[in-house]
């Protein structure tokens, strides 16, 4: 599986870390720390035979999406596991899905997940995963008291294979 994912600026990034280390450290849940999964919001997620067919559609991309901003406003659960906090799904955060999914979407050794098409995606950066119930709770417990509404700026695309997180491609974006 490959996901098709977006970066932020640094001080976004620094403010996600910072509760992805702050959840990995009350919960001992270190899945995400472990494995040095930088926060992001997946766009697409795809299972492909070979990264080579993603790569083209993709690149042909740089020069034409631009650079954004996002409200973050949410703390949710994806249940049983998964701990996230989610931007309001603004006009461009939808026009940038909809530009890459139009990109690979033609691809045909290629499956796009069905949580990842157009009008039935749930942006979200995820803050922990496999978490046990205990651990869900605590993990809520954390972003609870640390969570407040911010904006972050999407700087960069990139393609990484997951199981473990490896970028193969990533750009800025202008």
């Amino acid at each position: 599986m490959y996901l098709i994912s977006v970066y932020f600026d640094p001080t976004t990034t620094k403010r996600i870390q910072s509760l992805i280390n702050q959840v990995a450290a009350a919960t001992q849940n270190t899945y995400m720390t472990q494995k040095q999964v930088p926060p992001h919001l997946t766009i697409s997620s795809i299972e492909a035979r070979s990264i080579d067919v993603l790569i083209p559609p993709i690149k042909r991309l740089e020069g034409t999406l631009k650079q954004g901003t996002v409200q973050f406003v949410t703390v949710g659960q994806l249940l049983p596991y998964v701990l996230y906090i989610a931007p309001v799904l603004n006009l461009y955060l939808q026009e940038l899905a909809v530009q890459v999914y139009d990109a690979i979407s033609a691809i045909s050794q290629t499956t796009i997940s069905t949580y990842y098409r157009p009008l039935s995606w749930l942006p979200h950066v995820t803050i922990a995963k496999t978490l046990s119930k205990e651990q869900m709770l605590t993990a809520f417990s954390v972003v609870q008291n640390r969570f407040s509404v911010f904006e972050g700026r999407i700087i960069e695309i990139g393609v990484a294979k997951v199981n473990p997180h490896e970028d193969i491609l990533r750009y800025h974006l202008d």
